[in-house]
């Protein structure tokens, strides 16, 4: 760590910056924090406090951890040679690593470079209001979306949001988005023997209501994040494949969050057999050595956009600034190298496992835990004030227990600003490259957190 006076910094941050997801009224009586330094699972704040980084960032994204030089070393050659250009024309990075990302996900061949998962998420909003207006006379323009999944932070992907809380006070929004039922069988809606099945039934629902040929897409998922960390029941995910089959609807799988290696697979969706006919993902592509983020999509979808060049509007007619940068793919290139070369995808499976199994056991010592759930190392804990009634935490006391976590150094998460009453789930998603020790330190501030928390009852 370095010892340099760094109260300059501190008095700038807390004068010009606007921080995320924050209250800045706090930092009337404290100090902001300033992350100085990372390395493997630990980050360094102002103070020299180290913390084991618990959420990869603060939201799933530096998948590989922290202080890889190779990735660094990478993006700088890059920038020497060819830092940027604009997306109508192509790059050696963003070519080498399209071919090989999409080695990875069999039957989407074709990728579009953007900066955000939001960016992500628009275009492909874009691509099936364009494909409704050319093909189905502005018919199936529709676009399904899940309570409590979440896309992205513009006026559009705030359109399709499912939880209102993120939603809230910035409307009014985009016509056409149509919400859904969530699948999280913790909080079941229906008390049926296959919930999964059920749960998706109930999209069909939604589009013989709406009418099946005015939808055009359904934008799910794969594994909720921010809305409580849901993984999706058994059968859930082979019905909603059918439905959509049946009913000519695009599906779309959002995996900015569970995308390149989270939950133990290259992406979530492949953990349930399902053929996506768009796919996003953003945070970890480059484990946030880089802005990155891509849309891919089918040779059948891209078909739609170059099959009448005498039409001046046929093609997808957008453009992503930052999508021409190369530092973005170059830095990807190596944390694909970096996730096969080191196995992080099996080690992924076996440190999820130990987390998953280790939150059950806390679950048996600690009542304020009703429920716990994940997938790979995404995973969840949705505390409760009673068992029997399921009432969930108070957001004050959820927040004690981060509180009491970050003094033992450890940086864990909460469902945040998501919906009313329910920012009661505590998330994880540590590093692919955990060690048992990493895990079982996670373990243990939540166990000492907890009991902290529960005396004070």
């Amino acid at each position: 760590m370095h010892d340099n006076d760094l109260s300059a910094i501190i008095e700038a941050d807390r004068a010009h910056v606007w921080h995320h997801m924050f209250q800045h009224q706090l930092l009337e009586s404290r100090d902001p924090r300033i992350i100085v330094e990372g390395k493997g699972m630990s980050v360094w704040d102002q103070n020299g406090k180290e913390f084991l980084d618990a959420v990869s960032g603060g939201v799933w994204t530096v998948n590989v951890g922290y202080g890889r030089e190779r990735i660094a070393n990478a993006v700088r050659d890059q920038l020497i040679k060819m830092n940027y250009f604009a997306g109508s024309a192509g790059s050696i990075p963003a070519a080498q690593f399209s071919e090989i990302l999409t080695s990875k996900t069999p039957g989407l061949s074709r990728m579009y470079y953007c900066n955000s998962g939001s960016e992500a998420n628009e275009k492909v909003f874009k691509m099936v209001r364009q494909i409704s207006a050319q093909r189905y006379g502005g018919k199936k323009s529709k676009i399904l979306y899940r309570e409590r999944d979440y896309h992205g932070t513009t006026i559009a992907t705030l359109s399709a949001c499912g939880q209102k809380q993120r939603a809230q006070h910035y409307g009014p929004f985009v016509p056409d988005f149509v919400e859904v039922p969530h699948c999280l069988e913790y909080r079941k809606q229906w008390d049926v023997e296959n919930y999964g099945e059920r749960a998706a039934e109930s999209i069909e629902e939604v589009i013989l209501r709406e009418g099946p040929d005015t939808v055009g897409a359904l934008c799910l998922e794969p594994v909720t994040a921010g809305g409580g960390v849901i993984v999706p029941p058994k059968g859930y995910w082979e019905k909603v494949q059918e439905i959509c089959t049946k009913y000519d609807i695009l599906l779309h799988i959002d995996e900015v969050v569970c995308g390149m290696g989270r939950t133990g697979e290259w992406f979530g969706y492949q953990n349930y057999g399902i053929k996506p006919d768009f796919v996003t993902t953003a945070k970890g592509v480059a484990s946030g050595y880089a802005a990155i983020a891509v849309m891919l999509t089918t040779d059948e979808v891209f078909g739609m956009f170059k099959d009448n060049a005498d039409d001046p509007l046929n093609y997808f007619r957008d453009i992503s600034t930052f999508g021409g940068c190369t530092a973005g793919p170059a830095a990807a290139i190596e944390n694909v190298a970096i996730i096969e070369e080191e196995g992080l995808l099996d080690n992924t499976k076996a440190m999820g496992k130990r987390l998953q199994d280790g939150l059950a056991a806390l679950m048996d010592k600690h009542p304020l835990i009703g429920d716990t759930r994940g997938v790979g190392l995404f995973c969840g804990a949705e505390l409760v004030a009673d068992r029997e009634t399921k009432e969930p935490l108070s957001e004050k006391l959820v927040q004690a227990v981060l509180g009491e976590c970050d003094k033992q150094g450890v940086i864990i998460g909460a469902t945040m600003r998501s919906l009313p009453g329910f920012n009661n789930t505590l998330c994880f998603s540590p590093a692919l490259i955990s060690k048992e020790d990493d895990i079982d330190r996670i373990l243990d501030a939540v166990d000492n957190s907890l009991t902290t928390v529960e005396k004070s009852l």
